[in-house]
């Protein structure tokens, strides 16, 4: 007859016996789930990839060539670098790798402080003051306010080789504000005027920074050029 202790350990076998069995069942359990769905988990990543919703109104980005970049200059000391490192890209690209212009597409963004070095001399030559008032510019000559486009003249040759300026139209209306208050002017007319009187190769855009990242959704690469 069984004693009551070989009772108890048969009782203890037959118990981790059937905890073992549990444990293999379950672990081939999880290895059949874990086999239906990792494939599960590739497709989830896959239909989540990003793709950047397309606008009419940055259809103008879509420029011809085989490389894109946009320059970012919310300041005027940082637009004047700007225009320094745009020069050596379009040298660059055709001293060193035997490339034409018109294979760079390159946008320079005139925004914030910087928005009134995409018009042309003649704003300037009438408002340079409350210009200078708003965004603190003085010509380095004279210690006064412009009278001129102070980056024209480099701007000229690079607008000629296919620069594209983006000016940001929020700012150009802050500005428009800023001149009619000061001249006892309407804001409307001070803006119609100043967009009569953009650069060559500029265009307003509804805000500088929405265009830096439309174009890099649309495959620029991109610089930001803060002040010196």
């Amino acid at each position: 007859m069984p004693t009551h202790d070989s009772e108890r350990m048969l009782a203890r076998r037959s118990f981790f016996s059937k905890f073992g069995s549990g444990l293999l069942a379950g672990a081939a359990a999880g290895a059949a789930v874990g086999g239906n769905t990792a494939p599960l988990q590739a497709q989830s990543a896959e239909g989540s990839r990003f793709d950047a919703m397309r606008h009419a109104q940055d259809d103008w980005l879509d420029l011809p060539g085989k490389h894109r970049y946009i320059f970012d200059a919310p300041n005027p000391d940082g637009f004047g670098i700007a225009i320094q490192f745009t020069t050596t890209y379009f040298n660059i690209n055709v001293n060193d790798y035997g490339l034409k212009d018109s294979d760079v597409a390159v946008v320079l963004v005139a925004r914030h402080r910087s928005t009134l070095l995409a018009y042309n001399d003649a704003i300037w030559a009438k408002w340079g003051k409350p210009i200078s008032d708003r965004n603190g510019l003085l010509d380095p000559k004279t210690k006064q306010p412009p009278t001129s486009n102070l980056q024209r003249e480099r701007l000229e040759p690079l607008l000629k080789r296919g620069l594209r300026l983006a000016v940001c139209n929020q700012a150009s209306r802050g500005y428009a504000g800023a001149i009619a208050m000061a001249m006892g002017l309407k804001q409307d007319d001070v803006y119609e005027e100043m967009k009569a009187n953009l650069l060559p190769n500029a265009r307003l855009v509804p805000a500088g920074i929405v265009a830096v990242n439309r174009a890099q959704e649309r495959g620029y690469s991109l610089a930001s050029v803060e002040q010196a």
